[in-house]
C-alpha cells in the first residue's frame, strides 16, 4: 500500500488548514525536506480561501482515491476546472478521455442500429 505521506503533483487531498478550516483540492509542489505541500484549494469552510494555493504540513494533508471518470457528464466540469486552473495537462488527459468515451458511444449507437430484431430466416421460410 502506497505511503499516506507520499504526495506527488496533482494528487487530490484533503485535510486541515493551521485555522482547522476543512480544505479540499490538489497538490501544486511537494516539499519533501520540509515535509509540506501546497494545495490548491478547489473547497473549503472558508470561501475566501477557494481558489488560492496554501500550505499544509504532511500530516495534516491526506491523500484520496482516485475515482475512475468514465462519463461525459462527471467529465465536464473537471474539464471546466482544469481550464479554470491553467492545468493544460490535465486539460489534454480530460479532453483525450471524453474523446474516447464519445467515440465509444458512437459506435456503440452505430452497432444498435444495425441489429434486426426477430428472426432473420423467416424472410427465407418457404412453407410461408
Amino acid at each position: 500500500m502506497a505511503d499516506k505521506y507520499q504526495f506527488e503533483y496533482g494528487d487530490w487531498v484533503q485535510g486541515r488548514s493551521r485555522d482547522g478550516e476543512l480544505i479540499h483540492g490538489y497538490v501544486e509542489t511537494v516539499d519533501s525536506i520540509q515535509e509540506l505541500v501546497k494545495v490548491n484549494v478547489v473547497e473549503c469552510d472558508n470561501e475566501k480561501a477557494i481558489g488560492k494555493s496554501i500550505w499544509l504540513p504532511h500530516k495534516s494533508a491526506e491523500k484520496l482515491l482516485d475515482l475512475a471518470v468514465n462519463e461525459e457528464s462527471q467529465l465536464l466540469p473537471l474539464i471546466d476546472l482544469a481550464l479554470q486552473s491553467n492545468d493544460e495537462h490535465w486539460f489534454m488527459e480530460l479532453s483525450t478521455k471524453l474523446a474516447a468515451i464519445k467515440k465509444i458511444s458512437k459506435v456503440k449507437n452505430m452497432k444498435h442500429e444495425f441489429l434486426i430484431s426477430g428472426n432473420r430466416m423467416k424472410n427465407f421460410d418457404v412453407k410461408r
